[in-house]
């Protein structure tokens, strides 16, 4: 398994810290689009916006399916990023823990791909990833949905069980486990779902974890 594993790679709260700057921004301008192109009070695009995300686990989503939202336009005016490089928490010994894990290593986020590839830029190690596979690749399905993750294996001619999904969200994780990926959950939390096969506090454990997987 080892030599053709292939690593799934989270972006947001996985390879760095969005919720200091990043999140907040994004769930403004989210906030901001819904009061504009959908003639909503602040209070009534929050509580819209969040009530998409947790039902499709993106906004994006509840936006196409309820309101026919055009997909480019909505990540066009919600990802703009004037100070991006003041926003990014980079985190220096990022770069060796990702190149201490052999196989092949791709990034999925549910973000657009310019703001992905940017993102990983600034972090200084777009080099080390063989593909960004963004939400426009994964034709605006999003994770948990499994038709990304589908999408993301037939391109690259993969099967689910060599693959290591590493991420934030256990939501997320469940998809792929049920696919027959690995998985590596990084929280703090005390406790982990079934479907978790390896949780680390910080991407930077992962090298350390490596024994524990199959």
């Amino acid at each position: 398994m080892t030599a053709n594993r292939v690593w799934i790679f989270d972006l947001d709260n996985t390879l760095h810290n969005a919720t200091a700057h990043i999140f907040p921004h994004i769930n403004r301008s989210m906030t901001a689009y819904l009061q504009e192109h959908l003639h909503l009070d602040t209070e009534a695009a929050n509580a819209l916006r969040e009530d998409y995300w947790r039902r499709y686990g993106a906004t994006l989503s509840g936006l196409i399916k309820h309101h026919g939202t055009d997909p480019d336009h909505f990540l066009h005016h919600t990802h703009q990023f004037p100070e991006l490089g003041k926003m990014v928490l980079r985190e220096p010994r990022l770069r060796r823990a990702l190149q201490q894990l052999p196989g092949k290593k791709l990034v999925f986020s549910n973000a657009p791909l310019r703001y992905a590839q940017d993102v990983l830029k600034l972090m200084r190690v777009e080099d080390i990833f063989d593909d960004v596979f963004a939400l426009e690749q994964s034709h605006y399905r999003p994770k948990p949905q499994w038709q990304g993750f589908v999408r993301l294996l037939r391109k690259h001619h993969l099967h689910a069980r060599q693959c290591v999904m590493v991420e934030d969200s256990a939501e997320n994780l469940q998809t792929a486990k049920r696919l027959g990926m690995q998985t590596v959950w990084v929280s703090d939390a005390l406790l982990s779902p079934a479907c978790v096969d390896v949780k680390i506090r910080n991407v930077l454990e992962l090298p350390r974890a490596l024994a524990r997987l199959n």
